[in-house]
C-alpha cells in the first residue's frame, strides 16, 4: 500500500509517502516570513501554502520513488487549524484523489501527533496517557487504540506554547520564541526565581496566570534596574522554563496515578523542549513508567505522523469523500 500525506494546518507544508508500512519521505517546508511579525499570519500563511504545496508533494513523491499513479490513497489534515492553510492542503489532496479515482483519508491533526509513536520503533502499549503539548494545544490524552483516545486533561486557557512564545515575547526574544528559551535556559538556574504553579482542579492545566506574573515580575525588577533583563536572561528562562514543565509533570503524574497507567508518551511541538524531555524521563526513571519520546523531526508539524494515523484508518476501512470540507476546530474524538 503507496499513501500520500498532506499537511497543512499552519505554518509548515508537509508532504510524506508511506509505503508497506514505513515512511519513505517527509518532506517539511517552514514559512519563516512570520518571523518579521512575532507571530502567524494566517493570510500570509495560506498563501505560502499555495505556492509550496505542488514541489513539495513533487519532492515527496521522488524521494519516496513513487509515481503518483501508484498511489492508493491520499490523507490530509481536515483539522484543527487555519482555516484558510487547511483549505489548501484540503482542496489540493481532493483534486489529486479525484484525478487519480483513489480514495482520501481524512486526519485530526491532534491524532496523529499522538500516533507519531508508531512510525519507529519502541512503541507504547495500549492504553497509554499522551502528553500532547503546542502552541495551540495541551491535552493529556488516554489512549487504549489506535483511532481509540480520550482527552482526560486540557488547558482551559492558553496552551504551554503560547505560554513559552508570549514569555519570550516579553524577554524581547526573537518569533519562535520557544526554541530561544529552551536554549537559553541551558545556561540558567531554574531555582533563580520562583513563579506561581495554579492550583486547578481534575487534570486541566492553565497557563493564563504564569504569563500575567512573569510579566508583571519583570516589569517591577526592570523598574530598580534597567539591565535586570540582560543580567539575567539565562536565569529568566531557566525559572520560567522550570515553572512551565513543573505545572504540566503535575498533572502528568496525577493523570498516571488516578488511571493506573504507566506508559507514558509526549508529542506535540513543545516535545522537542529539551528540558521537558529530560524532565519526563528523570520523572519515569523515579516513578518506573515506560517513557516515550518522539523524534524531533515527528515532534513539530510533519506529514509523516499524518501517514502513519491515515494507515491506520486505511486498514480499519474508515475513508471520506469528495463533500468534506476543513474544520479550523475539530475535537480529538470526531
Amino acid at each position: 500500500m503507496h499513501l500520500l500525506a498532506i499537511e497543512s494546518s499552519c505554518d509548515e507544508t508537509s508532504a510524506a509517502v508511506l509505503s508497506n508500512g514505513k515512511i519513505c519521505s517527509n518532506v517539511v517546508s517552514t514559512q519563516l516570513i512570520h518571523q518579521r511579525y512575532g507571530g502567524v499570519v494566517p493570510e500570509l500563511a495560506s498563501r505560502a501554502h499555495q505556492q509550496m504545496i505542488l514541489p513539495v508533494v513533487s519532492q515527496a513523491l521522488e524521494i519516496a520513488n513513487i509515481d503518483k499513479t501508484q498511489l492508493d490513497a491520499i490523507a490530509f489534515t481536515r483539522g484543527p487549524g487555519l482555516l484558510g492553510s487547511l483549505l489548501v492542503g484540503v482542496s489540493f489532496a481532493k483534486a489529486m484523489a479525484l484525478a487519480l479515482k483513489i480514495p482520501l483519508i481524512e486526519v485530526n491533526h491532534m491524532q496523529a501527533h499522538v500516533l507519531a509513536h508508531f512510525i519507529d520503533e519502541p512503541q507504547p502499549s495500549f492504553p497509554f496517557l499522551c502528553l500532547t503539548v503546542s502552541g495551540g494545544h495541551t491535552q493529556i490524552v488516554k489512549i487504549t487504540a489506535p483511532l481509540e483516545m480520550e482527552v482526560i486533561g486540557e488547558t482551559l486557557d492558553d496552551a504551554v506554547g503560547e505560554a513559552f512564545d508570549k514569555g519570550a515575547k516579553i524577554l524581547g526574544l526573537a518569533y519562535p520564541g520557544g526554541p530561544q528559551i529552551d536554549k537559553l535556559a541551558q545556561q540558567g538556574d531554574p531555582s533563580a526565581f520562583e513563579f506561581p504553579i495554579p492550583e486547578i482542579p481534575g487534570l486541566d492545566f492553565s497557563f493564563s496566570g504564569i504569563k500575567t506574573s512573569f510579566l508583571y515580575f519583570l516589569r517591577k525588577e526592570t523598574a530598580l534596574n534597567p539591565n535586570f533583563r540582560d543580567e539575567q536572561l539565562e536565569n529568566l528562562c531557566a525559572s520560567l522554563q522550570y515553572t512551565l514543565i513543573e505545572i504540566l509533570l503535575r498533572k502528568l503524574k496525577k493523570a498516571a496515578r488516578v488511571t493506573g497507567i504507566n506508559e507514558i508518551a509526549i508529542a506535540g511541538g513543545v516535545s522537542a523542549n529539551s528540558g521537558l524531555r529530560k524532565a519526563l524521563k528523570e520523572t519515569g526513571d523515579a516513578l518506573g513508567w515506560n517513557v516515550y519520546i518522539p523524534k524531533f523531526e515527528y515532534c513539530t508539524d510533519n506529514a509523516a505522523m499524518i501517514a502513519r494515523a491515515a494507515a491506520f484508518k486505511y486498514e480499519a476501512g474508515e475513508f471520506t469523500d469528495q463533500t468534506v470540507s476543513p474544520l479550523a476546530r475539530m475535537p480529538l474524538g470526531h
